[in-house]
């Protein structure tokens, strides 16, 4: 897999994160814990993936700007503030709400989820779509010369700003 890959890769994690989520909350809400426990325990492992995977691609290419204008330019830096404020703040709150269903205090795991789902479930949401404003609505004229080309994008040094 090359690095011109990492961007659906991410996506399609952060899409199984919020179906994992989105299943995992509809299981408590109808008192089947095992499938709860699964679905939560598989959000953990897509999100972890996500962020690694996230990680690798940023360190490597670094950023990559959003050039659409007009009034979608303002709508795209508004979900990604957002979408990077509650993703820094989420992993907090993951841990908050994973340790005590560990330590089987269930009360204070149910007091956390409930503002850790939706919050959760929001990072994972605005992920996609900041991939697809990014990448496939809306990209740069380098960027879609970059990733029809990847020998380009690699003698070049990626697709850094």
């Amino acid at each position: 897999m090359s690095i011109e890959n990492f961007p659906a890769v991410n996506a399609t994690l952060n899409a199984a994160s919020t179906v994992f989520i989105a299943a995992g909350w509809w299981f408590i809400r109808h008192e089947r814990k095992l499938p709860h426990i699964a679905c939560m325990v598989s959000a953990l492992i897509t999100s972890t993936a996500f962020l690694t995977c996230y990680l690798i691609y940023h360190f490597n290419v670094g950023s990559v700007k959003f050039t659409a204008i007009g009034a979608v330019r303002s709508i795209y830096y508004v979900i990604l503030l957002t979408h990077v404020v509650l993703a820094i703040v989420i992993v907090p709150m993951v841990v908050l709400t994973v340790v005590p269903a560990l330590r089987q205090r269930f009360e204070r795991h149910r007091r956390m989820g409930r503002w850790t789902m939706p919050v959760w479930l929001y990072v994972s949401i605005t992920g996609v779509i900041v991939y697809f404003m990014l990448y496939k609505w809306f990209p740069s004229d380098e960027l879609k010369m970059r990733l029809r080309s990847p020998t380009a994008a690699s003698s070049a040094g990626g697709l850094q700003s």
